[in-house]
Parts: C-alpha cells; sequence; structure tokens
C-alpha cells in the first residue's frame, strides 16, 4: 500500500493512519472497503461520529436531494428552512417526550467548540473562573477544553499553561471503597482546601478517550447535590456517548439527573457532517448577540441528516431497544473472552454499545489491535496508557456482521496471547444475550 504521500507532505501530528495503515476508499454500513478491494469491519466508527453507519441510504438520499434542490449549504447563523425544521424535529422527537425546555446554541461546528462555548457560558452565569473536571477525562484540545482534559499527551503539547481548572478523582479512580464525591465535597466545603469556588463541574458519564469508565447512578446523583450545595453548574459532556451509545439518546437519562448545560457533537449530525450543540437550561441563555460566534456554525447538510435521523430511528422505542440487545451481546462476548483466556489478562466495563476490553499490559491491547487489522477488524485503543480496546461499532450493525466482528477481535486476543481459541456457540449466545 503506498501511503508515501502522506509521509512526505502530512504534519507528523497525523495518529490513526499509524494504526490503521491502508488506503481507504469506499465505506458503507459497519464496512471500509480499501484501494484494493478489501474490507474492514469498523468497531471505531469514526471515534464514535458514525453511530448509523457509513454512508446511511436513508440519510444519503435525504442529503442528496437537499443538495440536488439547491438547498443552502452554508449560512452562519441565519435562518434557514434547513434549521427551522432541526430545531423543530428535536424539540418534537428529543425534548419534549424526555421532559425537557432547552435553549439551543450552534457553536462551531467541532466538539471542542461546543465545551469551549458551554465553559464560556458557565463563567459568565456566575462569574467565577475556576471549573472543576475528572481524573481521565477527555473534553476537546482546544485552549478551555484541553485546560479540562486529563491526559498529559495532549496537555503536553499545548505550549502554554492550563489554568482555572481543578481535578478531581473520577468514580473509582481511587479503588472501590473510596467516595470520590465526598473527597470533592470536603474540598469545596473547606475554604482553606485551595480550590477556588467553581463555576461548574464538566463531566463524561462514561469516558470514551478516558478508558471507558463508567460512572454509577449513585454517583452522578450525588455530583449532582454537590454541584446545587455549591451554586455549580452541572456540565454533561455527551459527545462521544450521546446520541444512542449507552442505549439512550442522552447517556443521563434514567439518572434522575437534570443537567444545567449538555455539549453534543460527533453523531448528532447522524452523517459525519461536522456539527456541535450545546443545550441549556433556558435561563442560563445570557449571552449577547455574536458574543461566541464561527463561520463554519450553520452546516445546513448536516442539518438535513440529523433531522432524518431523528425522524427515522427515534420516534419510537425499537431502536433503543436494539442497541441494548446488541451491547448486551457485546458485552456477554467480552466476558467470554475475560474467563476463556489467560486469567487476570482481561476485564470488561461499558454500557450499551461502548464497550472496553482492558487489561494492565498496554502493549497487549496495542498487539491485539494490531492483529485485529491485519484479520480485517478496526478497533482503537484508549485509557490513559492506552491499556482499553475500546468497542464502538455503528449502532445499525447487523447481527452477523457485529458477531463476525467480535469473532475477529477474540481471534486476534487467541493469535497475541499464542493460544487456541475458546469454544462459543454463536447462536445459543445470541438466543441467551437477546433473551429469546
Amino acid at each position: 500500500m503506498n501511503l508515501k504521500i502522506f509521509d512526505r507532505l502530512e504534519s507528523e501530528v497525523r495518529g490513526y493512519i499509524r494504526s490503521f495503515p491502508t488506503l481507504f476508499a469506499k465505506a458503507r454500513g459497519a464496512s471500509l472497503i480499501d484501494e484494493d478491494g478489501r474490507s474492514y469491519i469498523d468497531f471505531f466508527s469514526g471515534a464514535g461520529t458514525l453511530n448509523y453507519g457509513h454512508n446511511n441510504p436513508i440519510l444519503k438520499r435525504r442529503l442528496l436531494d437537499y443538495v440536488e434542490s439547491d438547498g443552502l449549504v452554508h449560512g452562519l447563523d441565519m435562518a434557514t428552512l434547513a434549521k427551522k425544521e432541526f430545531l423543530e424535529t428535536f424539540e418534537r422527537v428529543i425534548l419534549q417526550p424526555r421532559g425537557l425546555s432547552c435553549k439551543i446554541q450552534f457553536p462551531g461546528p467541532t466538539g471542542t467548540n461546543a465545551v469551549e462555548a458551554a465553559l464560556k457560558l458557565a463563567r459568565q452565569v456566575k462569574g467565577r473562573t475556576n471549573i472543576i473536571s475528572f481524573t481521565n477525562g477527555f473534553h476537546g484540545v482546544t485552549g478551555g477544553s484541553l485546560a479540562a482534559t486529563g491526559n498529559s499527551k495532549f496537555r503536553d503539547a499545548a505550549g502554554f499553561p492550563l489554568e482555572n481548572v481543578t481535578f478531581m478523582p473520577y468514580d473509582g479512580y481511587l479503588g472501590s471503597g473510596v467516595d470520590t464525591i465526598a473527597y470533592l465535597e470536603r474540598m469545596l466545603a473547606d475554604r482553606s482546601s485551595g480550590v477556588d469556588a467553581p463555576a461548574a463541574a464538566i463531566v463524561e458519564t462514561v469516558q470514551g478517550e478516558g478508558g471507558v469508565n463508567v460512572a454509577s447512578t449513585a454517583w452522578l446523583q450525588a455530583l449532582e447535590q454537590v454541584c446545587r450545595r455549591h451554586d455549580m453548574l452541572l456540565i454533561i459532556d455527551d459527545i462521544q456517548v450521546g446520541c444512542g451509545r449507552t442505549g439512550s439518546f442522552f447517556s443521563f437519562e434514567g439518572t434522575g439527573i437534570s443537567p444545567d448545560i449538555i455539549t453534543l457533537s460527533k453523531s448528532i449530525s447522524a452523517y459525519g457532517l461536522p456539527m456541535s450543540l450545546v443545550l441549556m437550561k433556558p435561563e442560563l441563555d445570557i449571552w449577547k448577540p455574536s458574543a461566541h460566534n464561527g463561520t463554519f456554525r450553520g452546516n445546513n447538510l448536516a442539518f438535513v441528516t440529523a433531522k432524518a435521523a431523528l425522524l427515522h430511528y427515534w420516534q419510537s422505542g425499537e431502536f433503543q431497544e436494539a442497541v441494548r440487545r446488541k451491547g448486551n451481546i457485546m458485552r456477554g462476548w467480552l466476558e467470554h473472552i475475560v474467563n476463556g483466556y489467560q486469567k487476570g489478562a482481561f476485564n470488561v466495563r461499558g454500557r450499551g454499545m461502548i464497550q472496553g476490553l482492558v487489561t494492565d499490559r498496554p502493549e497487549l491491547a496495542s498487539h491485539v489491535s494490531a492483529r485485529a487489522f491485519e484479520n480485517g477488524l478496526v478497533i482503537e485503543t484508549s485509557g490513559a496508557r492506552d491499556q482499553v480496546l475500546k468497542l464502538l461499532p455503528p449502532l445499525t450493525i447487523d447481527d452477523a456482521v457485529l458477531l463476525s466482528g467480535l469473532e475477529i477481535l477474540e481471534q486476534s486476543v487467541a493469535d497475541v496471547l499464542g493460544v487456541a481459541r475458546a469454544p462459543i456457540n454463536k447462536i445459543k449466545f445470541i438466543n441467551f444475550r437477546s433473551g429469546r
């Protein structure tokens, strides 16, 4: 595979090409196809951007029809028909059934743009600069977002001091017996702790880049209570694990918490088109006109595909139930790997269709990812030491393709460990995990 042009011209900052060194030419559904026609099952989904798969035919048809009709493509924050129809659909299909009353801001098109806007707004509302973030959190790599991101790989590249953020331990960070919310409460209540009064806390309910760390419902509820007691806003960063990834549209559904601000990006456009949203309680919308702007905050093509996805997938509970069922299949197969190979080599954690196969040996995860690619599966590693194989298949993946991908992953584990595959009955397995 000739990748010399990338080596010669593209910056050394490129990352994923090093893990998946082939020249991709086409993609459809859960498949990536390279220049030579070789197909790879995609358990990466554009880092969670392609929840509905590559070139989803339903969304593609709406997009092509819109372009063919000379629909407006670029509109800044002007009123357009595409934006109007998206807003109407989002309110009717997502907000109203969940009892959410939100104002919607369209910041720049990427996730970090949404986080920057959310942090700026929280600081304006509360008149304070400090933000509480959490260990292993990832919120973006622009200035404000990077200050709230934990991984030193990203922080070391900043080139300037990262300030006005205090990190606290995430759920489970100090071990299962330590109440990290009690620690946070103590630090905030003690005016000699050195922690400045925060404007907000920003948190992911499941830390994707951080290693598929899952916050419990009790922990999230306790965090919200701390925010209320200390006059802080609660910001939920749902950029990677929102839009259905955990089995519900928002990852915090069912926890009983009521975030003040929610950030969305990645799969909100449904087609891989750049788009992000900041949802805020109406009383927090104190922005002055144009106080936070951007040239590409009106991606009308993204509005079209986002509307189509909401109408097709989210008007009933069938899609959510399918995501939960497939998540159970993924979890069960990973547990089979944990129990079927070297004792203690792996464990598993996750929610819905974001699952992590975790090892204390980072080189093992990297070797499995590389072997999986050789075997026809694209899967990335995550976590502070890249010690987690993160499974992010499209939510729309067919059962047969999902099982084939899990089979490749298991074979790759066996290859790296130098052992034979542990037997598994796929038919009985899928029926059991589906509850049939």
